[in-house]
Formats: structure tokens, sequence, C-alpha cells
């Protein structure tokens, strides 16, 4: 969080969602590139949108001209409910999405077990409006049942794992994005968390969206 950042209480399937609004940086007379809705890892583990990947996340956006939403799911700080598995997540996903962004450029982003509702919602989206940038972290593929990817959305997409993840192992993230001949960007010794890496993370995370406009 920054001396600019916004808590807002947004509606879900379940009740209040917690959530916060980080404004772009933006030089005099530019407007925002969209909004970016970012998606934490796994409550039952600790997950929450305070996660420092999760913020990571939200300060490349922010950097690179977009506002950045990201939310606690279900059951976690002050959002109501109970975790559901990923399902009512992707739904809850979706209401952050319509109340936040009814309209307009926007784009989706999860770590983790985020990446895997991440990709549900985007499943539900694309046939309905435009998505400008999807990245997804640390996809949870060994997990849970990822959605892939349209192959429309690929130049759009960027998807970045750790070499050493321990959490989800990479070869499974490789047995997710081969069918889809989708690439998958490895950090080099790099565990779930990118611990000693969020830098070079937000690195690849602005690349990615300065040379995808």
């Amino acid at each position: 969080m920054n001396a600019h950042t916004e808590r807002l209480t947004l509606q879900g399937t379940a009740g209040a969602i917690q959530a916060l609004r980080d404004p772009a940086h933006l030089a005099a007379g530019q407007t925002p590139r969209g909004v970016a809705i970012i998606a934490h890892p796994h409550p039952l583990f600790g997950g929450t949108m305070d996660n420092k990947v999760v913020q990571t996340l939200a300060r490349a956006f922010v950097h690179c001209g977009w506002t950045a939403v990201r939310f606690n799911f279900r059951g976690v700080g002050q959002s109501a409910g109970t975790h559901d598995h990923g399902d009512a997540e992707a739904q809850d996903f979706l209401a952050v999405v319509q109340q936040v962004a009814p309209d307009g450029p926007i784009a989706l982003a999860g770590f983790s077990f985020g990446a895997f509702v991440t990709s549900h919602a985007l499943a539900a989206l694309w046939p309905q409006r435009p998505i400008e940038q999807i990245v997804l972290v640390g996809t949870a593929t060994s997990r849970f049942a990822v959605a892939p990817i349209a192959p429309e959305a690929h130049a759009r997409t960027l998807i970045v794992h750790g070499e050493r993840d321990d959490t989800v192992p990479l070869s499974t993230v490789m047995d997710w994005a081969r069918p889809q001949t989708l690439p998958v960007t490895v950090v080099p010794g790099g565990g779930h968390f990118f611990h000693g890496q969020l830098g070079l993370l937000k690195n690849l995370v602005v690349r990615h969206l300065h040379s995808h406009p």
C-alpha cells in the first residue's frame, strides 16, 4: 500500500469483498490504460491480497499506467463467506470486475491459486469483452484444473514460473502449456514465492506490459 491506496468494500456472492485500489502512475495529461484485477494465493495457506508477489504485480501494473485492484477471497480478512476451492472464488472475481471495471480496458492477473482462479475468470470473460493483458505467476497446475488460454489471447499473456518451485513443479506447468503451445517464462533458480527475485519478477511484467500496449 501507499498513501494513495484506496480501501474498497465490494459485493460478492457471499457478501462483502475487501479490496484495495492502487492508482496508476501517470504523467500530466495522461489517463489510466485500464484496470488490472489481481488475485492472491491459496486462502487456506495464508494467502491474502497483501502477499508480496501480489503486491509486486500491482506495482508493475501501476508503474505501466494501470489502476490495480487486489481483493481478498471469501473468508480472508474482512471478506465474507467460506473457502470454496475456486468455484465461488471465480464468481467473486467476476463480481469484482463488474464493480471496478464494468466497461473499458481490463487486465487480469493472479499468483498460484489466484492464477488458477484467474484462468477461469478469463475463460468466462473472454467471449464477452476484450482482455488487454493476462499475467499468471506460479500457476497452480499441479493442484487445480487450470483453464486453457484462448489461442487469440496468447500474444497478450505472460506466464512466469520459478525453475525450482517446490510447491508447483515446473514440469506440471509445461504439461499444461505444451498442448496449447503457450510460452512459459522460467526464472532460473526461482522458487514459488520468488524470494530475492521480486525485482526481477516486476521487471518481467513491466517489460511484457510495455511490449504489448
